[in-house]
């Protein structure tokens, strides 16, 4: 008897287990989750591929590209773990896409060894056309073979451009024990300073494993070339994209596996106060906001599939794109502050693997790229909202 009723014990404990833990995070995966096709219309394809980060320069409507190639990011993302330094050498590169030429171009000189991810463009505070460009650069470790032990020596870029220029100078290299696992950067217009989030607290550890359970391991770094880097923000679960809002100091922060933004507020020191979350019923990747305030995020309708297509391109990962705005309407009374929209879904057969999104909203164009996308590289979708 006692035999049984422990064994119905740990049955019941199981089934809790899986209702109230296990289940949710499945959901939050994309398990069982059914794709819509939703706003599919009206696309154009650039010849742009596996570029992670896309930046609107608004004045413009110029693009800023952070791109590789899907062979290499397929052997080289340190940030989910894929450490092959052995892999091909793809030459990383910055570029730009002028949407009313149709020219991509590549801003050169390029770093040798430079592997893009993350990136920010930021007008001089004192030469509007003057422009800095803050990049995370993942190089590979000295001693290669050492790579899956060491992981990559990432540091964050520094450069400085013109608007409609392809010339690129290189200002500075900031590495630091803070820049652990940099992913994406939000820069300050003075050229010299610069938030940045870390998705992990490890490069390589097998610790890493648990932000799968929902571990908060991710942070925020602040660095000022002159006072050097600290943490500002910790014990943020899976930090991914970045973005400060334009006209104050509120700073946004994505989790791109358990899903949700995170808000917060500068404070005097140029630590983050956390103030509240933004739920999203998916992991979420790179953020941007249109100059109308409203913000853009990739989402991730299924984190297994994502995670294949970025080992083996060939393999589609089903992509969405989401608009998060203030509430105006009954439901911001009863606490919910923002309001979050599905405007873009498919099952990766138009585009795959997005990890950005960027709105135009003064020319009314949506823009969708992703990290290892190849054949179908950056997608223009016309008349957006």
């Amino acid at each position: 008897m006692s035999r049984l009723l422990y064994s119905a014990v740990v049955v019941a404990i199981a089934a809790a287990a899986y209702n109230f833990y296990l289940q949710p995070l499945l959901v939050l995966y994309g398990v069982g989750r059914v794709i819509e096709s939703l706003g599919t219309t009206g696309c154009t394809t650039v010849p742009a591929p596996a570029c992670e980060k896309i930046v609107l320069h608004e004045p413009t409507g110029v693009l800023y590209l952070a791109c590789s190639s899907p062979e290499s990011r397929a052997h080289w993302t340190p940030s989910l773990a894929q450490l092959n330094a052995s892999g091909p050498d793809a030459v990383d590169y910055l570029a730009t896409y002028n949407p009313d030429t149709g020219v991509v171009a590549r801003l050169e000189p390029t770093l040798p060894g430079f592997m893009s991810h993350g990136m920010d463009v930021v007008p001089s505070a004192s030469n509007p056309d003057e422009l800095f460009i803050y990049a995370v650069n993942h190089r590979k470790p000295a001693d290669r073979a050492s790579a899956p032990v060491t992981g990559a020596d990432s540091t964050i870029e520094i450069f400085k451009t013109t608007v409609g220029s392809t010339a690129l100078t290189h200002l500075r290299t900031i590495r630091d024990a803070v820049i652990v696992t940099p992913n994406d950067i939000v820069g300050s217009p003075d050229g010299k300073s610069f938030f940045f989030t870390n998705d992990h607290d490890t490069k390589t550890s097998k610790m890493r494993l648990l932000h799968l359970i929902g571990l908060e391991y991710g942070s925020v770094g602040y660095c000022d070339v002159e006072s050097g880097c600290k943490y500002v923000a910790r014990k943020l679960h899976s930090a991914n994209g970045i973005v400060r809002a334009p006209t104050n100091d509120t700073f946004y922060v994505s989790n791109s596996l358990l899903g949700g933004i995170t808000v917060l507020e500068r404070q005097s020191d140029n630590t983050l106060l956390k103030t509240h979350t933004i739920p999203t019923d998916r992991g979420i990747d790179n953020l941007s906001i249109d100059k109308d305030g409203v913000m853009w995020a990739a989402g991730f309708p299924s984190a297994i599939a994502m995670g294949a297509h970025i080992a083996d391109p060939s393999q589609l990962s089903p992509v969405s794109a989401h608009s998060i705005a203030m509430n105006t309407g009954p439901g911001s009374f009863y606490g919910e502050k923002y309001k979050v929209n599905k405007v873009f879904e498919n099952d990766g057969t138009l585009v795959s693997g997005t990890t950005s999104v960027v709105h135009d909203a003064k020319r009314k164009r949506l823009y969708l790229n992703g990290e290892s996308e190849d054949p179908m590289p950056l997608r223009l979708f016309h008349n957006v909202l």
